[in-house]
């Protein structure tokens, strides 16, 4: 029995090393380059481990990008009691993960895995997208709670209508993807969510 504690440590070293090791080599390798066979050499374990724990060169990349992304209050969002603050910082966020040159490549690549790997979209939907969409909902549900948005506030178009325009421009490639922008997109959206409900004819 005395084996099983070490041959846990052992198991977290190595995972630990092999998501390190895909960390780093996202920014150092195109993804068609990065492969299961450089993960294993940079973290020095065989292929057989990473198979152990991952199906696919992109199940290790997006846990490698969830690692990377995680701090100490996990998904959500700050609370300063300002929301048009605390959304401009998430924007603005979302503006330079999606412009950073060494990370826009696997970002997109990821995004064409996800449409081939039916397991690897459930898992990206489940441990980031919906998450992050719950964090954001969260944050404007505390604001119309505080009166700073309107109240009957569809939550979920909200979400919908502050993250749109930036995944929309970055998706299709059209560029313009600056703080600029992310404060326009903010004014735009806060406008919806601050007007009062219209009152329409019965």
């Amino acid at each position: 029995m005395a084996d099983a504690p070490t041959t846990t440590r052992r198991s977290e070293r190595s995972r630990a090393a092999i998501l390190a090791a895909a960390t780093e080599l996202i920014g150092e390798l195109s993804y068609p380059k990065l492969s299961i066979e450089a993960i294993a050499a940079r973290a020095g374990v065989g292929k057989q481990t990473i198979y152990r724990w991952w199906p696919s060169k992109g199940a290790v990349v997006l846990d490698a990008m969830l690692e990377s992304d995680s701090g100490p209050a996990g998904l959500a969002l700050p609370n300063t009691g300002d929301i048009a603050a605390d959304l401009r910082g998430l924007l603005r966020g979302s503006v330079a993960a999606l412009t950073d040159p060494g990370f826009e490549s696997f970002l997109r690549a990821m995004y064409i895995e996800i449409q081939q790997d039916p397991e690897l979209a459930a898992a990206y939907r489940e441990r980031l997208l919906l998450p992050q969409r719950a964090a954001i909902t969260d944050r404007l549900a505390a604001a119309v709670d505080s009166g700073e948005l309107r109240a009957g506030l569809d939550l979920e178009f909200a979400v919908d209508l502050l993250l749109g325009p930036i995944q929309t421009r970055w998706s299709l490639g059209l560029g313009g993807l600056t703080d600029a922008y992310a404060d326009t997109a903010l004014e735009g959206a806060l406008a919806y969510l601050r007007a009062a409900r219209p009152v329409l004819p019965s």
